[in-house]
């Protein structure tokens, strides 16, 4: 069973489309317009193993923060969405990932109850181009809309592009993790209460 999800999102901001197959290949095709941004979210792709094509046109001349956020809202839609009732998923994933002299640690509970821990701090303003300050944002508007617990943390870092993909690539592992589904428990909400 393959599971894949479609997701428009337009706001008065930014104008968002999302397809999104769990059990895909990692092939992205990212167009934001922010090459830092569309080269993260490749990654993601590459490294989950989803196949994620999401476009954006976003207002970009006021500036990258409203493409960023919604694009992380958008994404969380999109994964809630495949994801269903959620039976016989892992629910919980986490992974660490070395990038050179960076290590990122990521642990997601696709629990029902969205919550963030961002803990990464930047040497810079901006990364490629990219604001480094959004980095957060992203996360914050994915973990809102997926209701999920997502917990990052950034460590050692000459450069703030390393972090940052390594971040993204510990994000991606964790949640091929949560996602994968158990074949024991395939007919069961991975919740003591029932429900997620």
């Amino acid at each position: 069973m393959s599971r894949k999800s479609s997701v428009k999102r337009k706001t008065r901001e930014t104008d968002i489309s999302v397809m999104l197959t769990l059990e895909g290949k990692g092939k992205g095709d990212i167009r934001t317009g922010i090459g830092f941004f569309d080269h993260m979210l490749e990654t993601f792709a590459k490294h989950g193993g989803f196949d994620l094509k999401l476009s954006c046109k976003g207002d970009l001349s006021v500036d990258q923060h409203h493409t960023v956020e919604d694009c992380g809202i958008a994404l969380g839609e999109a994964f809630d969405k495949a994801l269903g009732d959620r039976k016989g998923i892992n629910r919980a994933g986490f992974f660490a990932f070395p990038m050179d002299e960076a290590l990122a640690l990521c642990a997601i509970d696709i629990a029902g109850r969205p919550y963030l821990v961002f803990e990464a701090s930047f040497k810079g303003e901006k990364a490629g181009g990219f604001p480094t300050d959004l980095v957060r944002e992203f996360f914050q508007g994915f973990a809102n809309s997926l209701r999920a617990n997502v917990q990052v943390r950034g460590f050692n870092s000459f450069t703030d592009h390393h972090k940052i993909e390594a971040i993204f690539k510990a994000f991606a592992k964790a949640m091929r993790m949560a996602c994968l589904t158990n074949s024991r428990m395939k007919d069961a909400i991975p919740s003591t209460k029932g429900v997620i």
